[in-house]
């Protein structure tokens, strides 16, 4: 199964969050993730190499490392702070 792995960031951004049903979606998101690697919107230009999952009205950035089998947990922020 493929290893989930965070940023300072990502762990920054959920300890802040309080509310149990948006953790719970956070959740079932990260477990989708997680049986699908490549799920999401591949991201272009600098981003290139990352993906990003949209949990309205929020958006997962993560990026996929084939070779490590492993994701890495990039950022959560709000649509519109992009």
């Amino acid at each position: 199964m493929t290893k989930l792995a965070t940023t300072k960031s990502w762990y920054k951004t959920v300890c802040k969050i309080k509310d149990t049903v948006l953790r719970e979606r956070i959740a079932k998101q990260l477990e989708k993730i997680r049986n699908t690697p490549e799920i999401g919107k591949p991201m272009r230009c600098t981003r290139k190499g990352t993906r990003e999952i949209y949990m309205a009205p929020f958006r997962i950035s993560c990026a996929y490392f084939k070779e490590k089998d492993e994701i890495l947990l990039l950022d959560l922020y709000h649509k519109d702070e992009q």
